[in-house]
């Protein structure tokens, strides 16, 4: 007799005020798997974590956990039943320590007080159960994100865990913090726990995953075992082939519009480039290899020490950020988030931040609203930015929308130079297809783009040319040919130019 599934998801559909987020999907999860959920944004992906979490009810449909149908009336009753959620935006009280953030919900007691020793036990416990090693007493807040991520995941392991669902758990980690994590996941599986991970990073799934279920626009498409096919799942992700996901024009560079020569700086040291017009160049390297620093010396962010940036033939003295861009030099943050929008407010107004007066939506000083949301609007239209109600808070919308909200800050002004940097962490396949396509459409239209990535295949699908960083300096220049993921990652270990 064949094992009951431990959740086993049929003909799930779920619709809001008229809009159905999903539609008869249907999947199973066993035991001590690692199951992979992919899709673009608004796949449904977000709606299906939340059902299974209590915080949604499926409009019709069922979940049976472990064999019995279940239908919870909030997340209290998921956690009860053993499925613990650790969202991407993390739920960790930075002023309380490391153990009290643990043990929130389930704080031990003792004659009505919390019993500090007990609490201590309970945190060292579910960290040494996932090999980690973190100061309990110390402040939540004070510890860098990888550490905070781990806060987040022994608590949802206080207790017995059957399912833990994680929703892009890695996407604001560092390479060696990534790994760490998946590491983790791992050896939680091989302990029995059923993991549901969701993840745009295809190499994660790869590495880790037993199978992969993918939605697309709310529908269930297919499961996948392992080994996984790229190729396939990108293309079962948007129901296209997966060749058609780079956009590279064939072109011919013109004049230099961005030149930097030896260039210096807290972090950088005799750091020279060149880009030209109509060519997109990439920057590759591995974490705190200096290559964000250099975008962000170009843009004025960071202070030069020595050397030199010209703009178009102009030589810049002290770059500032509200000189570059008035000259023409654009850059996207990594960190969306935190520097690229105001979470709180509508989203359109986070589009045209900045940029009021060469958007021309002033008049004798004031905004003019009406006509800010109706740019913000046509603008959104251009990028496919979905939904289209951009009064929502930006907060509200998802990861690859949120970058589009970002990058439409070029085209509310003249610009010659783009500076992306990591420009599709975090978003997935089809958000990713249209932001190749809008870096290409600067480059066809003569403009010159520099893409800071660390991920490999994005870099050769997109440059013309490539740059390698190691520690703060150049240490490899490709052109043609000899751009390949070989080439890049032998030169990120090579030793750098004296």
């Amino acid at each position: 007799m064949t094992a009951n599934p431990l959740v086993a998801i049929r003909n799930v559909s779920k619709k809001f005020a008229g809009v159905t987020a999903l539609s008869d999907v249907s999947f199973e999860i066993k035991r001590g798997e690692i199951h992979a959920l992919m899709g673009e944004n608004g796949a449904g992906k977000s709606t299906l974590i939340k059902i299974l979490c209590g915080v949604h009810k499926a409009t019709r449909g069922s979940i049976a956990l472990d064999g019995a149908e279940i239908v919870f009336d909030g997340p209290q009753d998921a956690e009860k039943g053993g499925i613990r959620t650790v969202f991407q935006e993390l739920n960790i009280v930075p002023q309380l320590s490391v153990a009290e953030n643990i043990s929130l919900g389930s704080l031990p007691l003792k004659s009505g007080l919390v019993d500090r020793k007990k609490m201590l036990e309970r945190a060292a416990d579910a960290l040494s159960g996932l090999g980690a090693d973190l100061p309990l007493e110390a402040r939540a807040g004070d510890l860098p994100r990888s550490s905070q991520q781990l806060i987040e995941i022994a608590r949802a392991l206080m207790g017995e865990a059957r399912l833990l669902i994680l929703d892009e758990p890695t996407a604001s980690l560092g390479e060696n913090e990534s790994r760490q994590l998946l590491s983790i996941v791992t050896g939680l599986a091989r302990r029995g726990v059923a993991i549901l991970y969701v993840t745009h990073r295809m190499h994660e799934v790869e590495a880790i995953a037993d199978r992969v279920s993918v939605l697309r626009d709310g529908k269930f498409i297919e499961t996948l075992n392992a080994p996984m096919d790229e190729a396939i799942i990108v293309e079962r992700m948007i129901g296209r082939p997966a060749s058609s996901l780079y956009q590279h024009s064939r072109r011919e560079p013109g004049r230099e519009l961005l030149v930097v020569s030896g260039l210096g700086s807290a972090t950088l040291r005799d750091v020279s480039m060149t880009v030209r017009a109509g060519e997109v160049v990439g920057v590759a390297g591995l974490l705190g290899c200096g290559k964000s620093d250099l975008a962000r010396a170009c843009f004025g962010l960071h202070p030069v020490q020595d050397g030199g940036i010209k703009l178009d033939g102009e030589q810049i003295a002290r770059p500032s950020p509200a000189g570059m861009l008035e000259r023409g030099l654009v850059y996207y943050p990594s960190d969306r988030r935190t520097e690229g929008l105001v979470l709180g407010r509508p989203l359109f107004e986070s589009m045209t931040m900045g940029s009021h007066r060469p958007a021309r939506i002033t008049r004798k000083g004031f905004l003019r609203t009406q006509k800010e949301y109706e740019l913000a609007h046509s603008i959104a239209e251009e990028l496919d930015l979905r939904p289209m109600q951009l009064d929502r808070t930006s907060g509200k919308f998802s990861g690859g929308n949120q970058q589009k909200a970002v990058l439409a800050r070029g085209r509310m002004r003249t610009a010659k130079v783009h500076l992306f940097d990591e420009p599709t962490v975090g978003i997935d396949v089809g958000a990713k297809a249209d932001v190749y396509r809008l870096i290409d459409n600067y480059a066809d239209a003569g403009h010159g783009v520099v893409v800071i990535s660390s991920d490999l295949t994005e870099i050769i699908g997109v440059s013309d040319r490539v740059y390698v960083m190691r520690e703060g300096r150049i240490a490899a220049h490709l052109t043609g040919a000899d751009i390949t993921e070989e080439n890049i990652a032998r030169s990120f270990f090579a030793a750098a130019p004296a």
